[in-house]
Protein backbone atom coordinates (compact mmCIF):
# COMPACT_ATOMS: atom_id res chain seq x y z
CA UNK A 1 0.00 0.00 0.00
CA UNK A 2 1.41 3.37 -0.88
CA UNK A 3 0.77 5.71 1.76
CA UNK A 4 1.23 9.56 0.64
CA UNK A 5 2.65 12.44 2.87
CA UNK A 6 0.17 14.97 3.76
CA UNK A 7 -0.43 17.98 5.77
CA UNK A 8 -2.50 17.16 9.30
CA UNK A 9 -4.47 20.92 10.28
CA UNK A 10 -7.38 20.35 13.33
CA UNK A 11 -10.78 21.41 10.98
CA UNK A 12 -14.59 21.89 11.75
CA UNK A 13 -16.50 19.22 9.67
CA UNK A 14 -17.68 22.78 7.28
CA UNK A 15 -13.81 23.69 7.09
CA UNK A 16 -12.92 19.92 6.13
CA UNK A 17 -15.52 20.35 3.36
CA UNK A 18 -14.13 23.50 2.30
CA UNK A 19 -10.49 22.42 1.93
CA UNK A 20 -12.20 18.80 0.31
CA UNK A 21 -13.49 21.69 -2.71
CA UNK A 22 -10.19 23.25 -2.73
CA UNK A 23 -8.27 20.28 -3.50
CA UNK A 24 -10.14 19.08 -5.70
CA UNK A 25 -9.69 22.25 -7.95
CA UNK A 26 -13.39 23.34 -8.11
CA UNK A 27 -14.04 26.17 -11.04
CA UNK A 28 -17.30 27.53 -10.17
CA UNK A 29 -18.52 27.47 -6.25
CA UNK A 30 -21.92 29.18 -6.21
CA UNK A 31 -22.95 30.16 -2.47
CA UNK A 32 -25.96 30.79 -0.12
CA UNK A 33 -25.37 30.81 3.80
CA UNK A 34 -27.88 28.56 5.68
CA UNK A 35 -26.80 27.14 9.36
CA UNK A 36 -25.19 25.38 9.97
CA UNK A 37 -22.97 25.12 6.82
CA UNK A 38 -22.56 28.69 5.90
CA UNK A 39 -19.02 28.55 7.49
CA UNK A 40 -17.83 26.26 4.56
CA UNK A 41 -19.05 28.63 1.70
CA UNK A 42 -17.13 31.01 3.81
CA UNK A 43 -13.75 29.74 4.01
CA UNK A 44 -14.07 28.94 0.30
CA UNK A 45 -14.11 32.74 -0.25
CA UNK A 46 -11.33 33.02 1.48
CA UNK A 47 -9.91 30.80 -0.52
CA UNK A 48 -10.67 32.71 -3.56
CA UNK A 49 -10.02 35.98 -2.26
CA UNK A 50 -6.48 34.83 -1.41
CA UNK A 51 -6.06 33.50 -4.82
CA UNK A 52 -5.69 30.05 -3.04
CA UNK A 53 -8.36 28.97 -5.14
CA UNK A 54 -8.90 29.69 -8.85
CA UNK A 55 -12.49 29.71 -9.21
CA UNK A 56 -15.35 31.63 -9.80
CA UNK A 57 -17.56 32.49 -6.55
CA UNK A 58 -20.72 33.14 -7.15
CA UNK A 59 -23.27 34.80 -4.45
CA UNK A 60 -27.00 33.86 -4.98
CA UNK A 61 -29.87 35.36 -3.28
CA UNK A 62 -31.37 31.68 -2.99
CA UNK A 63 -30.34 27.96 -2.35
CA UNK A 64 -32.78 27.31 -5.57
CA UNK A 65 -30.84 29.66 -7.40
CA UNK A 66 -27.22 28.47 -6.16
CA UNK A 67 -28.10 24.61 -7.63
CA UNK A 68 -29.42 26.75 -11.00
CA UNK A 69 -25.56 28.09 -11.38
CA UNK A 70 -23.93 25.21 -10.76
CA UNK A 71 -26.11 23.35 -13.36
CA UNK A 72 -25.10 26.36 -15.80
CA UNK A 73 -21.94 25.67 -15.04
CA UNK A 74 -21.26 22.51 -15.02
CA UNK A 75 -23.49 22.39 -18.17
CA UNK A 76 -20.26 24.73 -19.77
CA UNK A 77 -17.76 21.89 -18.60
CA UNK A 78 -16.90 23.43 -14.85
CA UNK A 79 -16.32 21.48 -11.88
CA UNK A 80 -18.85 22.64 -9.72
CA UNK A 81 -19.53 23.09 -6.17
CA UNK A 82 -22.21 24.12 -3.58
CA UNK A 83 -23.39 23.94 0.05
CA UNK A 84 -26.07 23.65 2.35
CA UNK A 85 -28.83 22.32 4.79
CA UNK A 86 -32.10 21.42 6.10
CA UNK A 87 -34.77 24.10 4.61
CA UNK A 88 -32.25 25.29 2.22
CA UNK A 89 -31.92 21.65 0.29
CA UNK A 90 -35.40 21.64 0.26
CA UNK A 91 -35.86 24.58 -1.79
CA UNK A 92 -33.18 23.39 -4.21
CA UNK A 93 -35.85 20.15 -4.76
CA UNK A 94 -36.31 21.66 -8.26
CA UNK A 95 -33.31 21.98 -9.70
CA UNK A 96 -31.88 18.88 -8.09
CA UNK A 97 -34.11 16.58 -10.38
CA UNK A 98 -32.63 19.16 -13.18
CA UNK A 99 -28.83 18.45 -12.33
CA UNK A 100 -29.52 14.25 -12.46
CA UNK A 101 -31.49 14.45 -15.38
CA UNK A 102 -29.31 16.31 -17.28
CA UNK A 103 -26.14 13.99 -16.13
CA UNK A 104 -24.26 16.45 -14.06
CA UNK A 105 -21.68 15.42 -12.01
CA UNK A 106 -22.29 18.71 -9.03
CA UNK A 107 -21.05 18.02 -5.98
CA UNK A 108 -23.04 19.42 -2.91
CA UNK A 109 -22.06 19.06 0.85
CA UNK A 110 -25.07 18.86 3.21
CA UNK A 111 -24.65 19.46 6.79
CA UNK A 112 -27.60 17.46 8.03
CA UNK A 113 -30.07 19.30 10.15
CA UNK A 114 -33.80 19.42 11.02
CA UNK A 115 -36.42 20.68 9.13
CA UNK A 116 -38.63 23.53 10.90
CA UNK A 117 -41.25 23.51 12.19
CA UNK A 118 -40.54 23.86 15.31
CA UNK A 119 -37.48 25.82 14.61
CA UNK A 120 -34.02 23.91 14.85
CA UNK A 121 -30.56 24.50 13.66
CA UNK A 122 -29.33 20.71 14.87
CA UNK A 123 -29.27 16.93 13.50
CA UNK A 124 -30.83 14.84 11.76
CA UNK A 125 -31.30 13.24 8.59
CA UNK A 126 -34.72 14.09 6.97
CA UNK A 127 -33.48 16.62 4.91
CA UNK A 128 -31.02 14.18 2.86
CA UNK A 129 -33.66 11.42 3.11
CA UNK A 130 -36.49 13.84 2.13
CA UNK A 131 -34.46 14.28 -1.65
CA UNK A 132 -33.30 10.13 -2.12
CA UNK A 133 -35.68 9.54 -4.86
CA UNK A 134 -33.79 12.93 -7.01
CA UNK A 135 -31.36 10.81 -8.60
CA UNK A 136 -28.65 12.35 -6.45
CA UNK A 137 -25.74 9.48 -5.21
CA UNK A 138 -25.85 10.05 -1.39
CA UNK A 139 -22.64 9.29 1.23
CA UNK A 140 -22.51 9.52 4.71
CA UNK A 141 -19.95 10.55 6.57
CA UNK A 142 -18.87 9.54 10.22
CA UNK A 143 -16.19 12.02 11.04
CA UNK A 144 -14.57 15.13 9.49
CA UNK A 145 -11.85 13.18 7.72
CA UNK A 146 -14.40 10.52 5.91
CA UNK A 147 -16.08 13.52 4.91
CA UNK A 148 -13.11 15.23 3.31
CA UNK A 149 -12.29 12.19 1.80
CA UNK A 150 -15.67 11.36 0.60
CA UNK A 151 -15.93 14.92 -1.62
CA UNK A 152 -12.61 13.92 -3.22
CA UNK A 153 -14.04 10.71 -4.47
CA UNK A 154 -17.45 11.37 -5.33
CA UNK A 155 -16.13 13.65 -8.03
CA UNK A 156 -13.97 11.39 -9.00
CA UNK A 157 -17.19 8.98 -9.51
CA UNK A 158 -19.56 11.41 -10.52
CA UNK A 159 -17.73 12.46 -13.67
CA UNK A 160 -17.02 9.10 -15.05
CA UNK A 161 -18.39 8.24 -18.47
CA UNK A 162 -20.26 5.37 -17.28
CA UNK A 163 -21.71 7.46 -14.21
CA UNK A 164 -22.08 10.97 -14.90
CA UNK A 165 -24.94 11.76 -11.84
CA UNK A 166 -24.50 14.36 -8.95
CA UNK A 167 -23.34 13.12 -5.21
CA UNK A 168 -24.45 14.61 -1.92
CA UNK A 169 -21.71 14.43 0.68
CA UNK A 170 -23.63 14.38 3.97
CA UNK A 171 -22.04 14.97 7.30
CA UNK A 172 -24.15 15.58 10.63
CA UNK A 173 -24.99 19.36 11.54
CA UNK A 174 -23.02 20.72 14.31
CA UNK A 175 -22.21 17.78 15.80
CA UNK A 176 -19.39 17.35 12.83
CA UNK A 177 -19.85 20.64 11.11
CA UNK A 178 -18.53 22.80 14.26
CA UNK A 179 -16.60 19.86 15.70
CA UNK A 180 -12.85 19.92 15.15
CA UNK A 181 -10.76 16.82 14.18
CA UNK A 182 -7.17 16.57 13.01
CA UNK A 183 -7.47 15.89 9.08
CA UNK A 184 -4.52 14.77 6.99
CA UNK A 185 -4.79 16.65 3.74
CA UNK A 186 -2.55 15.19 1.09
CA UNK A 187 -0.19 16.77 -0.88
CA UNK A 188 -1.70 18.91 -3.97
CA UNK A 189 -0.16 16.95 -7.07
CA UNK A 190 -1.12 13.30 -4.87
CA UNK A 191 -4.59 14.63 -5.18
CA UNK A 192 -4.20 15.80 -8.97
CA UNK A 193 -3.06 12.19 -9.77
CA UNK A 194 -5.81 10.74 -8.16
CA UNK A 195 -8.43 13.33 -9.49
CA UNK A 196 -7.59 14.90 -12.96
CA UNK A 197 -9.72 17.60 -14.46
CA UNK A 198 -12.91 17.61 -15.34
CA UNK A 199 -13.49 16.25 -18.67
CA UNK A 200 -17.11 16.75 -19.69
CA UNK A 201 -18.76 14.48 -22.56
CA UNK A 202 -20.64 17.15 -23.95
CA UNK A 203 -19.79 20.62 -24.63
CA UNK A 204 -22.96 22.70 -24.52
CA UNK A 205 -21.24 25.58 -25.00
CA UNK A 206 -19.63 24.56 -28.23
CA UNK A 207 -21.22 26.80 -30.43
CA UNK A 208 -19.21 24.84 -33.54
CA UNK A 209 -20.69 21.57 -32.30
CA UNK A 210 -24.38 22.59 -30.87
CA UNK A 211 -26.31 20.33 -28.79
CA UNK A 212 -29.69 20.76 -27.60
CA UNK A 213 -30.15 20.84 -23.72
CA UNK A 214 -33.52 19.50 -22.62
CA UNK A 215 -35.23 19.06 -25.48
CA UNK A 216 -39.35 18.33 -25.14
CA UNK A 217 -39.94 14.66 -25.78
CA UNK A 218 -43.40 14.30 -27.24
CA UNK A 219 -45.31 10.72 -25.54
CA UNK A 220 -46.57 8.66 -28.64
CA UNK A 221 -44.76 10.52 -31.14
CA UNK A 222 -42.31 8.78 -33.37
CA UNK A 223 -38.28 9.83 -32.71
CA UNK A 224 -39.82 11.68 -29.53
CA UNK A 225 -41.06 10.16 -27.13
CA UNK A 226 -37.72 8.66 -25.32
CA UNK A 227 -38.24 9.94 -21.66
CA UNK A 228 -39.12 6.44 -20.34
CA UNK A 229 -35.49 5.55 -21.93
CA UNK A 230 -33.61 9.19 -20.57
CA UNK A 231 -35.28 7.34 -16.84
CA UNK A 232 -34.53 4.00 -17.92
CA UNK A 233 -30.48 5.10 -18.54
CA UNK A 234 -30.18 6.90 -14.89
CA UNK A 235 -31.02 3.86 -13.24
CA UNK A 236 -28.66 2.29 -15.23
CA UNK A 237 -26.06 4.95 -14.21
CA UNK A 238 -26.80 4.71 -11.25
CA UNK A 239 -26.26 0.83 -11.08
CA UNK A 240 -22.51 1.73 -12.43
CA UNK A 241 -22.05 3.92 -9.87
CA UNK A 242 -21.83 0.38 -7.37
CA UNK A 243 -18.75 -1.03 -9.00
CA UNK A 244 -17.20 2.64 -9.52
CA UNK A 245 -17.75 3.12 -5.97
CA UNK A 246 -15.74 0.10 -4.96
CA UNK A 247 -13.16 0.53 -7.06
CA UNK A 248 -12.91 4.38 -6.54
CA UNK A 249 -12.57 3.16 -2.55
CA UNK A 250 -9.84 1.08 -3.11
CA UNK A 251 -8.03 3.42 -5.24
CA UNK A 252 -7.91 5.87 -2.83
CA UNK A 253 -6.53 2.90 0.13
CA UNK A 254 -4.13 2.47 -2.30
CA UNK A 255 -3.16 5.89 -2.95
CA UNK A 256 -3.49 7.47 0.34
CA UNK A 257 -3.64 4.89 2.90
CA UNK A 258 -7.28 5.14 4.19
CA UNK A 259 -10.03 3.40 3.88
CA UNK A 260 -13.76 3.89 5.39
CA UNK A 261 -15.45 1.26 3.58
CA UNK A 262 -17.20 1.24 -0.09
CA UNK A 263 -20.81 1.14 0.66
CA UNK A 264 -20.50 -0.36 4.46
CA UNK A 265 -18.34 -0.79 7.40
CA UNK A 266 -18.10 -3.42 9.65
CA UNK A 267 -17.35 -3.29 12.99
CA UNK A 268 -17.03 -6.83 15.02
CA UNK A 269 -19.00 -8.54 13.11
CA UNK A 270 -17.65 -11.58 11.44
CA UNK A 271 -18.81 -13.67 14.63
CA UNK A 272 -21.73 -11.43 15.47
CA UNK A 273 -25.55 -12.88 16.36
CA UNK A 274 -26.94 -9.39 15.95
CA UNK A 275 -25.68 -6.21 14.06
CA UNK A 276 -26.97 -2.56 14.15
CA UNK A 277 -26.80 0.09 10.98
CA UNK A 278 -26.19 3.34 11.35
CA UNK A 279 -25.55 6.26 9.77
CA UNK A 280 -23.39 9.33 10.05
CA UNK A 281 -21.75 10.51 13.52
CA UNK A 282 -24.04 7.75 15.34
CA UNK A 283 -21.86 4.53 13.44
CA UNK A 284 -18.65 6.52 15.65
CA UNK A 285 -20.50 5.60 18.62
CA UNK A 286 -21.64 2.67 17.91
CA UNK A 287 -18.46 0.76 17.75
CA UNK A 288 -17.82 1.91 21.36
CA UNK A 289 -21.12 0.70 22.53
CA UNK A 290 -20.40 -2.55 20.78
CA UNK A 291 -17.20 -2.95 23.07
CA UNK A 292 -19.37 -2.08 25.91
CA UNK A 293 -21.54 -4.98 25.01
CA UNK A 294 -18.97 -7.38 24.07
CA UNK A 295 -18.24 -6.87 28.02
CA UNK A 296 -20.99 -7.72 28.61
CA UNK A 297 -21.55 -11.02 26.71
CA UNK A 298 -23.37 -9.47 23.85
CA UNK A 299 -22.75 -11.15 20.80
CA UNK A 300 -22.65 -7.69 18.82
CA UNK A 301 -21.90 -6.04 15.94
CA UNK A 302 -21.68 -2.44 14.11
CA UNK A 303 -21.91 -1.74 10.67
CA UNK A 304 -21.70 1.53 8.84
CA UNK A 305 -23.91 2.62 5.80
CA UNK A 306 -21.42 4.82 3.82
CA UNK A 307 -24.12 5.11 0.65
CA UNK A 308 -27.55 5.66 0.42
CA UNK A 309 -27.62 5.59 -3.31
CA UNK A 310 -27.34 3.39 -4.93
CA UNK A 311 -28.42 1.23 -2.13
CA UNK A 312 -25.91 -1.02 -1.14
CA UNK A 313 -28.29 -4.24 -1.92
CA UNK A 314 -25.75 -7.18 -2.14
CA UNK A 315 -23.84 -5.92 0.62
CA UNK A 316 -27.09 -6.00 3.38
CA UNK A 317 -28.17 -9.23 1.90
CA UNK A 318 -24.82 -10.90 2.48
CA UNK A 319 -24.77 -9.28 5.76
CA UNK A 320 -28.07 -10.73 6.48
CA UNK A 321 -27.01 -14.67 5.86
CA UNK A 322 -24.35 -14.49 8.26
CA UNK A 323 -26.15 -12.96 11.65
CA UNK A 324 -29.28 -13.82 13.35
CA UNK A 325 -30.61 -10.45 13.77
CA UNK A 326 -30.56 -7.06 12.28
CA UNK A 327 -31.41 -3.21 14.23
CA UNK A 328 -31.61 -0.26 12.27
CA UNK A 329 -30.93 3.24 14.00
CA UNK A 330 -32.67 5.97 11.81
CA UNK A 331 -32.00 9.45 12.56
CA UNK A 332 -35.10 10.03 10.08
CA UNK A 333 -38.75 8.75 10.19
CA UNK A 334 -41.21 8.45 6.78
CA UNK A 335 -43.95 9.84 8.40
CA UNK A 336 -46.66 7.17 8.02
CA UNK A 337 -44.86 3.75 8.23
CA UNK A 338 -41.21 3.79 9.79
CA UNK A 339 -37.71 5.33 9.56
CA UNK A 340 -36.59 5.08 5.71
CA UNK A 341 -33.26 3.43 6.44
CA UNK A 342 -35.25 0.17 8.01
CA UNK A 343 -37.84 0.37 5.53
CA UNK A 344 -35.09 -0.18 2.72
CA UNK A 345 -33.39 -2.46 4.62
CA UNK A 346 -36.18 -4.76 5.08
CA UNK A 347 -37.40 -4.36 1.74
CA UNK A 348 -33.61 -5.49 0.33
CA UNK A 349 -34.12 -8.68 2.58
CA UNK A 350 -37.72 -9.88 0.74
CA UNK A 351 -35.95 -12.58 -1.82
CA UNK A 352 -33.91 -13.84 1.25
CA UNK A 353 -34.42 -17.91 2.15
CA UNK A 354 -33.10 -16.95 5.28
CA UNK A 355 -34.31 -14.02 6.92
CA UNK A 356 -32.65 -13.07 10.02
CA UNK A 357 -35.32 -10.64 12.93
CA UNK A 358 -34.97 -7.17 11.79
CA UNK A 359 -35.98 -3.84 13.45
CA UNK A 360 -36.22 -0.35 13.44
CA UNK A 361 -35.21 1.99 15.76
CA UNK A 362 -36.15 6.13 15.49
CA UNK A 363 -33.87 8.21 17.62
CA UNK A 364 -31.62 11.44 17.74
CA UNK A 365 -34.29 13.53 15.80
CA UNK A 366 -33.57 17.34 16.15
CA UNK A 367 -30.27 17.15 17.19
CA UNK A 368 -31.40 15.24 20.61
CA UNK A 369 -28.29 13.39 21.83
CA UNK A 370 -28.64 9.66 20.71
CA UNK A 371 -27.15 8.46 24.75
CA UNK A 372 -24.98 4.95 24.73
CA UNK A 373 -28.08 4.09 27.16
CA UNK A 374 -30.07 4.03 23.92
CA UNK A 375 -28.22 2.07 21.81
CA UNK A 376 -27.55 -0.06 24.41
CA UNK A 377 -30.80 -0.53 24.89
CA UNK A 378 -31.37 -1.64 21.49
CA UNK A 379 -28.55 -4.25 21.69
CA UNK A 380 -30.71 -5.70 24.98
CA UNK A 381 -33.81 -5.54 22.59
CA UNK A 382 -32.81 -7.41 19.85
CA UNK A 383 -31.45 -10.21 21.95
CA UNK A 384 -34.78 -10.63 24.04
CA UNK A 385 -36.53 -10.99 20.43
CA UNK A 386 -34.48 -13.24 19.17
CA UNK A 387 -35.33 -15.38 22.54
CA UNK A 388 -38.94 -14.34 22.64
CA UNK A 389 -39.73 -13.20 18.99
CA UNK A 390 -40.57 -9.74 17.34
CA UNK A 391 -42.35 -7.36 19.82
CA UNK A 392 -43.03 -4.77 16.75
CA UNK A 393 -41.56 -3.93 13.86
CA UNK A 394 -39.93 -0.44 15.13
CA UNK A 395 -40.35 1.82 17.92
CA UNK A 396 -39.15 5.35 19.21
CA UNK A 397 -35.91 5.33 21.70
CA UNK A 398 -35.57 8.02 24.41
CA UNK A 399 -38.89 9.83 23.77
CA UNK A 400 -40.17 12.25 26.76
CA UNK A 401 -44.29 11.13 26.52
Amino acid sequence: MLKMKGEVLLLTGNYSAAYAAKCSRVQVVAAYPITPQTPCVEKISEFVEKGELKAEFICVESEHSAMSACIGASTCGARTFTATSSQGLALMHEMLHWASGARLPIVLYLANRAFAPPWNIWCDHQDSIAQRDTGWMQFYAEDNQELFDSIIMAYRIAEDREVMLPAMVCADGVTLSHTVMPVEIPDQKDIDDFLPPYDPPYKFYDVDNPIILSHLPMPNVPFSDWYTEFRYLMQEAMEKARGKIRSVCREFKERFGRFHGDFLEEYRCSDADVVVVSMGSIASQMKYVVDLMRDEGYNVGAVKLRVLRPFPLEEIRSLAGRVKGIAVIDRNISFGYAGAVFTEVKAALYEQVKKPLIKGFIMGLGGRDVQISYQKEVVKNMYEILEKGLDKEYEWIGLRM
